[in-house]
């Protein structure tokens, strides 16, 4: 594997493994607090924004249901990522010395590329971990960092940050890991977002590195074979030493399977109750014309995801029917895109609605339910942002 062979992290106990999250919320922060543990030299560090001066100040105190209450205090925490590319001191890491790199913001690819955000932590030797709703988010990594392992990775989690330094784990949580080599691409010859005069994320490489097709580039079997490495020590990680009991590290075809279930749920119940004038899930699920929409965007989705990823969800994922019914005792629950959209915030509508949609069409699939759905969403928050750009009402 050439100078991938040499990336092992953890792998010589007197070498520190050095971690950073870019996102310090409640996804981040926990996750993180399971995998600090410097006796056994793996160091997280924290890039945070608004709770950068309590997480600096008094560590990360959480609340959970697994793990009782407890206080993390990170390696280093970092108020931007420029300072912790630049900070070598605080975070024992050294300019580009990132083993790890995870990132656990909200993805919305229309407003910023975050590819380009981290481009100053990622050094030879880094694996880029992308923890991350929707489908298609790892592309823009890819294009830009065609030499660098990715893992693509899908958690079910309920942690929300109740004060600025203060999460609360409500319930279990799961994640799945997996190598991320090209297999969520799309076409690229137009822009894939719309951003008006706005390029920024286009899905071109930059910076120098080899392309994709040069001869020094990794190869797709190298790619998975190294983030398939990788993303076994981190499953190891978090399991042995930060007991968390659901963690699975499966090859590319079964991550990418994950998510496209995922997408079932997150397609339909996002967009549909901000469509439908802030409905929660198990309302939604009662009113019986709502919950025929609601199967059908799932089942699309369920008979798509064979002709986009090659195989069908296995019998042990819970088909359409069997999450209509489970959702019946989600009384009360806002799905997020509702949420941002009440709390005037953008909705990560490309990655849930938009990106599907590309896929499906560069594979010759065409998903009418998604479609429109997106279209409508999409409209509504670019109305929305032009009238308060305007002054106007919202």
């Amino acid at each position: 594997m050439g100078g991938l062979e040499a990336l092992q992290p953890g792998g010589d106990p007197e070498r520190p493994v050095h971690i950073v999250f870019v996102g310090a919320g409640a996804v981040g922060c926990f996750y993180a607090s399971r995998l600090h543990h410097p006796a056994h030299n793996i160091h997280v560090s924290l890039i945070a924004r608004s709770n950068y001066k309590a997480l600096a100040d008094n560590g990360v105190h959480l609340q959970t249901h697994t793990f009782g209450d407890y206080t993390f205090r990170p390696h280093a925490v970092f108020p931007s990522v420029a300072a912790a590319a630049a900070n070598p001191n605080s975070s024992g890491a050294g300019p580009r010395g990132w083993d790890y790199i995870i990132v656990t913001t909200k993805a919305l690819p229309d407003r910023s590329d975050d590819s380009a955000l981290i481009a100053p932590l990622v050094g030879p030797h880094s694996c880029i971990v992308l923890i991350q709703n929707g489908v298609g988010v790892e592309q823009p990594y890819r294009a830009r960092f065609p030499t660098t392992p990715i893992i693509s990775a899908v958690t079910i989690i309920s942690a929300e940050q109740t004060s600025p330094g203060t999460i609360r784990q409500n319930r279990w949580t799961r994640i799945h890991l997996g190598p991320y080599s090209n297999s969520a691409s799309f076409s690229a010859s137009s822009p894939p977002y719309p951003r008006g005069d706005d390029t920024t994320g286009a899905l071109t490489p930059t910076g120098s590195v080899p392309s994709p097709a040069s001869p020094e580039a990794p190869t797709s079997s190298t790619l998975q074979q190294t983030g398939s490495h990788l993303s076994a020590l981190l499953a190891d990680w978090w399991t042995r030493l930060g007991g968390i009991r659901d963690v699975d590290a499966s090859d590319e075809l079964a991550l990418q399977t994950v998510r496209w279930h995922k997408l079932c749920i997150n397609a339909a119940f996002n967009p549909s109750a901000v469509l439908s004038g802030g409905r929660g899930n198990a309302d939604m699920v009662f009113d019986p014309e709502l919950r025929l929409h609601l199967a059908g965007v799932m089942r699309e989705i369920w008979e798509a995801a064979p002709r986009i990823l090659g195989r069908g969800f296995p019998a042990y994922m819970a088909n359409p029917e069997k999450i209509l019914k489970s959702t019946e005792r989600n009384v009360g629950s806002k799905p997020s895109m509702l949420l941002d959209w009440e709390a005037g915030r953008p909705m990560e509508v490309e990655v849930i609605l938009g990106n599907p949609v590309r896929i499906a069409r560069a594979r010759g699939v065409e998903m009418p339910r998604l479609q429109t759905v997106y279209a409508l969403v999409r409209s509504m928050q670019e109305v929305r942002e032009r009238r308060k750009k305007e002054g106007g009402k919202l």
